[in-house]
């Protein structure tokens, strides 16, 4: 267990948008959701005061944490200092290569309790690290987690909708109420289970399909074929030297009326395609 007095000085910070779990119910079945084995590497985003690492500690082969905050990661450091197979990390996870980070392991679970106001990019650069890590249970905001989660078709759906799709297998778990943190966040929060496919499949460009998912939803009211004539830079110059956003659409089978949140993964796949 960690020594709580080591964090009894510490106060929450607005900035990094801490709110500490304590509910210890929801923290068991987090840990029995996310059920960390012994012969296993599971990385843990935020540890905050220890409340999932010191249950994590105790059933995991190795356990590498990555604190930012400066005041939190001496503390870690002192309260897991006799666990071998605790390792702390005090960067930015935003930045982090976390397959270097886990070394001499090849592949990781992780586990996190990601702060509201950065959780998006953090997904974001999450995803990028998809060939090293094969599973993620997060706590999010609700609101980020029914975004992710909408389908085609309805009006929650946005860039991160089509992203974590396109690469995850995504599955709600539950829902944490606000009381179960200190301080108490004004918003409900959900634990989310996240697969990685093997591969985006058929896509010929990666780079350009996610520039091209981007664009389309830089201004949701207007249909995909306004917001393809209003791209810019490098995707700008790509669909002049295929004719324009009317020739590509036809030449793709979409509607030029259509608009991003209408469009399936597989639909954006064709438009990129018809780039290429």
């Amino acid at each position: 267990m960690s020594d709580k007095s080591l964090f009894a000085d510490h106060r929450p910070s607005k900035r990094l948008g801490q709110n500490f779990l304590h509910n210890s119910a929801v923290i068991n079945r987090i840990i029995e959701e996310f059920s960390p084995h012994a012969d296993e590497t599971v990385i843990e985003i935020g540890p905050g005061r220890g409340a999932l690492t010191s249950q994590l500690v105790q059933r995991a082969g190795q356990v590498i944490a990555v604190e930012f905050d400066n005041t939190l990661a001496p503390a870690l450091e002192k309260s897991f200092a006799q666990r071998e197979n605790f390792k702390l990390i005090h960067a930015d996870a935003l930045e982090l290569d976390f397959c270097s980070a886990i070394q001499p392991a090849r592949r990781a679970r992780l586990i996190a309790n990601l702060p509201y106001n950065i959780s998006t990019a953090i997904l974001q650069h999450l995803i990028t690290q998809r060939h090293c890590i094969e599973e993620m249970l997060v706590m999010l905001q609700k609101e980020v987690v029914d975004r992710m989660q909408a389908a085609a078709g309805s009006s929650e759906r946005g860039y991160l909708s089509v992203l974590v799709e396109a690469y995850c297998e995504t599955e709600k778990l539950f829902d944490v109420a606000p009381g179960s943190f200190r301080p108490q966040p004004k918003v409900w929060s959900s634990v989310v289970r996240l697969k990685f496919r093997s591969a985006l499949r058929d896509v010929r460009s990666e780079e350009l399909l996610w520039s091209l998912v981007s664009a389309g939803f830089m201004q949701k009211r207007k249909t995909i074929l306004n917001n393809m004539r209003n791209a810019t830079g490098k995707l700008q110059q790509v669909i002049k030297d295929n004719g324009g956003a009317s020739i590509v659409l036809c030449k793709a089978g979409v509607d030029l009326q259509r608009r991003a949140e209408t469009l399936t993964v597989e639909e954006w796949v064709t438009i990129t395609n018809a780039l290429c």
